[in-house]
């Protein structure tokens, strides 16, 4: 996924479970190439690179939302529609919801 021609950020939700809790982390690319991915914790992580960014949140067993199907969803105990990213306008709003325990099961 690269940033968007006309100069506006790209961004692009991931996800990670514990048990029935979703922890989500927005991956933000530049058009310059480089890539942000604003945490849990409300913390921003500069990357030089989307693929850097990418593999690291694999390795902290992030997996790419726009990407899940209902199967991925199950094997993780959840239903597809249950999960949705957070939403706000700014990154303190964002950061109340990046944290998500879905109510029922899948």
């Amino acid at each position: 996924m690269s940033a968007a021609g006309d100069g506006r950020p790209r961004d692009q939700w991931w996800l990670a479970t514990l048990g029935r809790t979703v922890v989500w982390a927005r991956l933000r690319v530049r058009e310059a190439g480089t890539a942000e991915v604003f945490d849990s914790d409300g913390n921003t992580l500069v990357y030089d690179s989307e693929d850097t960014a990418r593999a690291m949140l694999m390795d902290a067993e992030f997996v790419a939302f726009d990407g899940m199907d209902e199967a991925d969803a199950a094997e993780r105990g959840f239903f597809l529609d249950e999960l949705a990213p957070p939403r706000g306008d700014d990154d303190a709003v964002l950061k109340a919801g990046m944290v998500q325990t879905p109510r029922s099961g899948g």
